[in-house]
């Protein structure tokens, strides 16, 4: 009999390229809700589970923002750090267009371009993140050290 082969996402596929290790968590998901619906399903820490927001700027350029799934985007601040007037979300319609990823499954490892990323810099205080994998149902566990390395990030303070 074979063995079910794992199939990995293109963030997994990365990740390996780059020799960084992850856990990978799945869960049973016929439709996304949100992070912190995620997280108390899963029974994770709300400090460690993140959401990946993607946004544009006034100047039309795309940013990627990684925060606490129950804390929202301080847009001023948000766009201080990345040095736009302003930014807001990306329309959800125009998210898979845009990475690659559907809204659920959107992790900021492998979209379709690199965009400027910005870590809420609380990660920085755990040893270990949790991320999306890049599909419904997948999530990746990985240190914030190696995100912000293999997503060419940086730390900032982008939450109310």
């Amino acid at each position: 009999m074979a063995k079910e082969k794992e199939v990995k996402t293109n963030a997994m596929r990365i990740l390996d390229k780059n020799k960084i290790s992850y856990q990978v968590n799945t869960y049973e998901c016929d439709e996304f809700i949100d992070g912190v619906h995620i997280a108390d399903k899963l029974n994770q820490p709300y400090e460690i589970s993140f959401k990946t927001l993607v946004a544009v700027g006034k100047s039309k350029a795309n940013y990627v923002f990684v925060i606490p799934v129950d804390k929202e985007i301080d847009f001023k601040k948000a766009a201080k750090m990345v040095g736009e007037k302003s930014v807001e979300l990306v329309p959800v319609k125009e998210i898979q267009g845009l990475t690659g990823y559907i809204r659920g499954g959107c992790t900021p490892i492998g979209m379709k371009k690199l965009f400027p990323t910005v870590i809420q810099e609380s990660a920085k205080n755990y040893e270990t993140i949790i991320v999306s994998g890049g599909k419904l149902g997948l999530q990746l566990e990985l240190s914030p050290k190696d995100l912000c390395k293999v997503v060419k990030g940086e730390y900032g303070d982008v939450i109310q």
